[in-house]
């Protein structure tokens, strides 16, 4: 079956991060989508995050009705992880020791510490798959024109299809000249991408890009907690499971 991982933050997860899943799901026929929270993003390891039950609690709200959506424990911290199997909370990953679980299972394997690298993460994960199944990683175009920086940038593209919800000031372009090199194609062949818009497919040696057009929604995790942080409504942003949670437990008013 198709698989989509999903990974970021989620500080908090937002009405832009279910579209994007949404409309992949559909196009793409994922049979499931995989929300990975981060305990430790690479690139926020010096920036104060929730903590990362927090996070996760709020991805569960907001992809309960959705049953292709599950929340996943693969990033989770070990000791957390550990927690929710002694609490009895569904769906939480076996130890160790225990059978490799399937897809469906929110994460086989939670990490030990450190940060966490999605080469890592998706390496884990397709250890739990079968060989029929396709997996594909959903990111956002602002944060695919990084990729080149990413740990084992070449190994992850190659790893898995990539879903890259596009917006209408890239082009191809851009999405071209943000491969690592190595599967960058030449100057020269890229250079009458910039009049065509970020959409399609793009398959080259060593990496498969599917551009998703349609669903950017102007939503900023940072002006959320901004919000939140000044006691403003936030229903417009969140789904209102996760805007109840944020206010009973406080969220982001110290911020």
């Amino acid at each position: 079956m198709n698989i989509g991982l999903f990974g970021g933050s989620f500080d908090p997860i937002h009405r832009g991060h279910l579209a994007l899943a949404q409309a992949a799901a559909s196009r793409y026929s994922l049979r499931q989508v995989l929300f990975v929270a981060a305990n430790v993003p690479p690139h926020k390891q010096n920036q104060p995050l929730t903590a990362f039950i927090h996070r996760y609690a709020m991805v569960a709200l907001a992809t309960q009705d959705e049953r292709r959506f599950v929340p996943s424990l693969l990033e989770a911290p070990e000791w957390t992880a550990a927690e929710l199997r002694s609490a009895g909370q569904p769906g939480a990953p076996p130890p160790r020791h225990a059978k490799t679980a399937r897809a469906g299972d929110p994460g086989a394997v939670p990490t030990s510490g450190g940060a966490n690298y999605s080469i890592d993460t998706v390496r884990r994960l397709k250890q739990t798959l079968k060989k029929s199944d396709r997996l594909f990683f959903l990111i956002g175009m602002d944060a695919f024109k990084d990729i080149a920086k990413w740990r084992e940038a070449r190994a992850l593209l190659g790893e898995c299809d990539f879903i890259v919800a596009s917006r209408p000031r890239y082009s191809l372009r851009d999405v071209a000249e943000s491969l690592p090199e190595g599967l960058r194609p030449p100057a020269a062949v890229i250079r009458p991408f910039h009049k065509q818009p970020a959409k399609g497919d793009l398959v080259l040696p060593g990496v498969t890009l599917h551009l998703l057009e349609g669903v950017h929604q102007s939503v900023s995790a940072t002006a959320i907690r901004a919000a939140a942080a000044q006691g403003k409504p936030l229903a417009r942003w969140l789904d209102p499971r996760v805007a109840d949670y944020i206010r009973k437990h406080g969220l982001y008013r110290g911020k």
